[in-house]
């Protein structure tokens, strides 16, 4: 799904009047209502909750008015707080309040900090709030009545354990208030949502400010642009990772399929001491559908990996006195054969940054013809001979950093990496004409023409030893399972499943409990087929 800014956004909206000839009054209203069928769905027991909806003046305030009057249909009446004159409501924020008010709807107008001050009771009454106060339009950071509100709001929020359970809840409409639509920080105050419904497509600002998390969850909803509008337009490169996204990949399998159909990946990691990340990156390329996995990996801890799972192959390298893999691998032809016949290669997971082996790792990347996909240790062998990535075919290389290795990459710190990550990616990818996952919150898959997809799945536990392991993992299973055609697409399918299977395991375990061998794959898995099928049928 294509992401866009404030500016885009409304150009959008233009030509689905002008052109569609669908009345931007009738867009506000799909917006609202929107919303409210997303509270429906989320709160079975809607009336039982004492609803408090926050309305600014401009156009974001009245889809907060769409949303009351939707609300107060089904029986979920809210309390609105319109924070300007009611004079001051211009257009169709205007015709909205009109009905509102039509309509028997109260209205409590707070135009000034005086009035805030009284109105603010209603908070401590309210367990739902429908921020509807500011959309895209922010241009600086939220000063005066509004900001006091936005942090009224927000210390509201922290407050929400009620006897062990989270009972106060944040939507937002279109954009969490005090959110830039860009990828800058205005350093205002911003309401810090629980669930955020935005309309037609992501806004940068959700996936890529340093204020994203304040998104919560996202939730994406048609309100009358046709698709095409947005998929046609060659000047949109940023993309939201969502099921969508794969609906060309062959995700159900044929029923005459046998292992062959579904490749051989070759994972080559592991060391004395780092056996654990070979079994992790070996289990995740068979979880994620590869018809075949080898774990080519030092032959001194080649028992502990093969003890891994029963159904992974392992080969054994030749080792240097450190227990990691050798460069002799390649000068007496022992890795040739290891090698043949397979669909890809991931390398790094615990191969050690002993020299002798980064030789090895480069000197791979080199030799074989192969679709490589580097990770930790295989990263860390190019930092200072970053110029040898450019000389394979595009097509055939995907490097998966955290921001550290990105750093040690560009030897720049890693506070660079995070303050620039879009750019980073994307000028990274074009210099060594690969592709690039940069890891984090919010990962990024930069591609070599100038395109870049976000990913939102995940979460703070997956900040555990193991978990890129396991992306490494699945990347080359998917990649062996489907291939390098539609490169960028299964590597965001893993990308995203990986996040998915990351907040499966949160579910069950919490966050902080979650270690990268948690088995949420499966049950992933099947929560992304199941959505993969509602976007293709």
């Amino acid at each position: 799904m294509k992401v866009l800014t404030a500016e885009q956004m409304r150009e959008a909206d233009r030509l689905t009047t002008d052109r569609y000839g669908i009345p931007s009054l009738q867009l506000m209203e799909n917006a609202g209502a929107a919303v409210a069928d997303y509270l429906s769905h989320a709160f079975a027991d809607l009336s039982s909750h004492n609803i408090l909806v926050l309305c600014g003046k401009g156009n974001n305030g009245g889809d907060g008015l769409v949303v009351a009057r939707r609300l107060r249909e089904r029986s979920a009446p809210p309390r609105v707080l319109l924070f300007a004159e009611a004079s001051t409501v211009r257009g169709d924020a205007a015709a909205n309040l009109q009905r509102w008010q039509e309509g028997g709807g109260e209205l409590h107008v707070v135009a000034s900090a005086a009035e805030w001050s009284p109105a603010r009771e209603a908070l401590g009454e309210a367990d739902l709030i429908v921020d509807a106060l500011l959309g895209t339009g922010v241009k600086g950071p939220v000063e005066g009545l509004l900001a006091s509100v936005i942090e009224d709001v927000n210390a509201w929020r922290d407050k929400r354990k009620i006897r062990g359970a989270c009972a106060r809840f944040v939507c937002s409409v279109d954009m969490p208030s005090g959110l830039p639509s860009g990828n800058e920080d205005f350093g205002g105050p911003v309401i810090r949502a629980n669930a955020t419904v935005t309309f037609t497509a992501p806004k940068i600002g959700q996936l890529l400010s340093p204020r994203a998390d304040c998104v919560g969850k996202l939730i994406v909803r048609e309100i009358g642009t046709p698709r095409e509008l947005l998929d046609d337009d060659p000047t949109l490169n940023l993309h939201w990772l969502e099921p969508g996204e794969f609906r060309r990949l062959p995700m159900v399998r044929k029923p005459d399929a046998n292992k062959g159909s579904f490749g051989h990946a070759l994972i080559v990691a592991g060391s004395v001491g780092k056996s654990g990340a070979a079994v992790l990156g070996g289990r995740a390329a068979l979880r994620v559908g590869a018809g075949l996995v080898t774990v080519a990996t030092p032959a001194d801890v080649l028992p502990v990996v093969a003890a891994g799972m029963p159904e992974m192959m392992t080969a054994p390298l030749l080792a240097t006195k450190d227990g990691t893999a050798s460069v002799r691998n390649l000068d007496s032809d022992h890795f040739g054969p290891v090698a043949r016949d397979k669909s890809v290669i991931a390398m790094g997971p615990g191969l050690s940054t002993n020299k002798e082996t980064q030789k090895f790792i480069r000197a791979v990347l080199h030799r074989l013809s192969l679709p490589v996909i580097l990770d930790a240790d295989g990263l860390n062998a190019f930092a200072g001979h970053t110029d040898e990535l450019r000389t394979r075919k595009p097509e055939l290389l995907a490097l998966t950093p955290h921001p550290g290795e990105m750093a040690r990459l560009l030897d720049v710190t890693a506070g660079d990496v995070q303050a620039r990550r879009l750019e980073i990616a994307l000028e990274t990818a074009e210099r060594w004409q690969c592709f690039v996952i940069l890891k984090g919150f919010h990962t990024i898959l930069a591609t070599p023409d100038g395109r870049a997809y976000v990913n939102t799945t995940g979460n703070a536990g997956m900040a555990t030893g193991g978990t890129g392991d396991v992306l490494t993992g699945m990347l080359a299973g998917l990649t062996a399972e489907f291939g390098t055609k539609n490169w960028e697409r299964v590597l965001g399918l893993g990308v995203h499943l990986h996040g998915l299977a990351g907040d499966v395991a949160a579910e069950r375990l919490g966050e902080a409990p979650l270690v990268a061998s948690d088995e949420a794959l499966p049950e992933a898995y099947a929560r992304l087929l199941a959505q993969w099928h509602d976007v293709v049928h």
